[in-house]
């Protein structure tokens, strides 16, 4: 089983075995309740009093769907009432992400951010975003984080990276790649790695990953990066070749498949995240309430077995400190836009 850092830290941080993992779980619990509860005249007890919404701004499957079920399904036992996970798939994450910010600051709208939606998606849209990623909204607590995988078709005689980079590099223009997408997380992480590695690639985008992955097992475009609990099950069966993770370090469902820094290229930074957010406004109290509730379900030893399984990396941790994460990511994304030249706005 993969062990779970309390708080996402840089990558030198050791990861916990099981039982330091679920005493530093408990440890976030506590420092959340202390920091957030104190809040004066606020009953305990008076949040949440009907079903809760939970905006998922993807298409059911992948792993943020099934980290939304699963708070929806334990965190919703803490608290007592029926969460009820809404897939609001469009744009990048930004039609779901939009509905939330318009949303009532009650504690009865949530949605799943992501990098996609709190970093890509700012970055290359900017203006034409119809939300602020910081201003719009009230980080409740980030989930996990989960690596994805640059993959080629195995009609592309490469097997390692270098191999592909050297192709690439021999026929400048002849390889295409899959995202879901203009100005998504996928299309802004492959231009990215193109811009470092001196590479001229063709993007082919797609309307969604889900099309962008079946073009590329079948061999229409020659790469493709993805998540990789979506991506593992192609890799598995011979139907896609991975050659480089980006993630912190490699991951225990491609042992050998380097991550990008091991490739040279660290400036691609670490995976992609996930974690919940309210509507800005939304009380103090109530976003404690949550944050505490969603740790919790995160000890479920089912909720930990099924993102092991999916490769992801739980993160829980304070508002704050998901505020910051989403900070970074918008800085991050920023450069990357300016320099791989995929500004929209």
């Amino acid at each position: 089983m993969t062990t779970h850092p309390a708080f996402l830290t840089d990558s030198s941080a050791d990861t916990a075995d099981g039982s330091r993992r679920r005493q530093l779980l408990r440890s976030a619990i506590a420092l959340g309740a202390a920091g957030l509860l104190s809040t004066a005249g606020w009953a305990q007890g008076s949040y949440p009093e009907r079903t809760i919404k939970l905006v998922v701004p993807f298409a059911p499957s992948g792993s943020t769907d099934m980290a939304a079920r699963l708070i929806a399904e334990y965190a919703g036992q803490e608290l007592g009432q029926t969460i009820v996970v809404e897939n609001r798939a469009g744009a990048g994450g930004s039609l779901g992400m939009e509905q939330v910010a318009k949303s009532k600051a009650d504690g009865y709208t949530l949605g799943m951010a992501s990098m996609s939606t709190h970093g890509s998606n700012p970055a290359v849209f900017g203006s034409r975003l119809k939300y602020d990623p910081v201003k719009d909204f009230a980080p409740v607590t980030n989930v996990a984080t989960v690596p994805s995988v640059f993959a080629v078709n195995p009609k592309v005689p490469a097997r390692t990276m270098p191999e592909f980079i050297a192709l690439a590099k021999a026929e400048p223009g002849k390889y295409a790649f899959a995202s879901p997408g203009t100005g998504s997380l996928g299309h802004a992480n492959i231009e990215h790695f193109a811009s470092l590695a001196k590479l001229q690639l063709l993007h082919v985008p797609y309307k969604g990953a889900g099309l962008a992955m079946t073009d590329a097992v079948a061999g229409q475009v020659d790469a493709i990066t993805d998540n990789l609990p979506s991506a593992l099950p192609h890799i598995k069966a011979g139907r896609l070749r991975a050659l480089a993770v980006l993630g912190d370090k490699r991951s225990p469902m491609l042992p050998d498949v380097p991550t990008y820094g091991e490739l040279g290229f660290p400036q691609m930074g670490g995976g992609g995240w996930f974690g919940i957010v309210a509507p800005a406004g939304t009380p103090q109290p109530v976003i404690a309430r949550l944050n505490a509730a969603i740790h919790k379900a995160m000890q479920h030893p089912e909720f930990i077995r099924k993102m092991d399984e999916s490769g992801a990396t739980l993160i829980p941790g304070t508002p704050a400190e998901f505020a910051q994460q989403i900070r970074v990511a918008i800085e991050r994304y920023d450069r990357v836009s300016k320099v791989a030249r995929i500004r929209a706005d």
